[in-house]
C-alpha cells in the first residue's frame, strides 16, 4: 500500500490560466465560454448582453474564491514570453499570484492566471487577488542552556580560583596621550 506525501510538492508546475469571454455574434446575441471545460454556461445563446456581462465576471470571481495558488507553480506570464506586458521586460522572480485581467473599456475577456511576482504589477488592467503561502521554513528554537557559573577573573591576570572584588566593578582605564608638539625640521634634516 502507498500513502501519499504530506510535504507539498517541491517540483515546478506550469502557471495555471483561466479565461471567460464573452463572445458576440452577428444576430446581435452573445455567448460566455470558459476554458475549464468542466464549466456550466448559460443558454446557448442570449441577447441579454448586461445579464451575460454579470454572469461572466462572477464565474471569473468564482474560480478566484475556490483556486488555491500554488506555491511552485511557473509564472504563466514568462511562459508566454511575457506577451502580456511586451513594452516592459522583466525576469520572472518571486512568488507567485493570482491575478483578474480585465479591461473594463473592451468588457469581453476575464483572464486569472497564476504569475510571478515581477510580472504582476506590468500587466496591464491586472489587479492581484491572492498570493500563494510561502512555506515556513521555521526552525524550532533549541531550548536555552544556561552556562556554567564561573569565577570572577578582577582584571584578567589573577589566577582562576580568585573571587572578584566586592562592591562596584571598576572599569580600569588608559591613559590619555597627550599631544606632542611638532618638531620643525631644519634645513638638512629631509629624507
Amino acid at each position: 500500500m502507498t500513502t501519499a506525501a504530506k510535504e507539498p510538492p517541491t517540483e515546478r508546475v506550469p502557471g495555471r490560466v483561466w479565461t471567460v469571454r464573452l463572445t458576440g455574434h452577428a444576430d446581435r446575441t452573445a455567448t460566455v465560454t470558459c476554458s475549464t471545460a468542466a464549466c456550466r454556461m448559460p443558454p446557448p445563446r442570449s441577447k441579454d448582453l448586461a445579464g451575460l456581462r454579470a454572469f461572466a465576471a462572477q464565474h471569473a470571481a468564482a474560480h478566484a474564491r475556490v483556486a488555491t495558488v500554488h506555491a511552485n507553480a511557473w509564472c504563466h506570464c514568462g511562459s508566454t514570453q511575457c506577451a502580456a506586458h511586451p513594452d516592459t521586460p522583466a525576469h520572472c522572480a518571486g512568488g507567485v499570484a493570482l491575478v483578474l485581467q480585465h479591461d473594463p473599456l473592451v468588457g469581453r475577456v476575464w483572464t486569472l492566471e497564476e504569475v510571478c511576482d515581477a510580472c504582476a504589477p506590468l500587466i496591464p488592467n491586472a489587479r492581484i487577488l491572492a498570493r500563494a503561502a510561502r512555506p515556513s521554513h521555521a526552525k524550532v528554537p533549541a531550548p536555552q542552556v544556561p552556562m556554567p557559573a564561573r569565577p570572577g577573573i578582577p582584571g584578567g591576570f589573577s589566577s582562576p580560583t580568585t573571587q572578584p572584588a566586592e562592591g562596584p566593578a571598576r572599569q580600569s582605564r588608559r591613559p590619555r596621550r597627550t599631544p606632542r608638539p611638532a618638531q620643525r625640521r631644519g634645513q638638512g634634516q629631509g629624507r
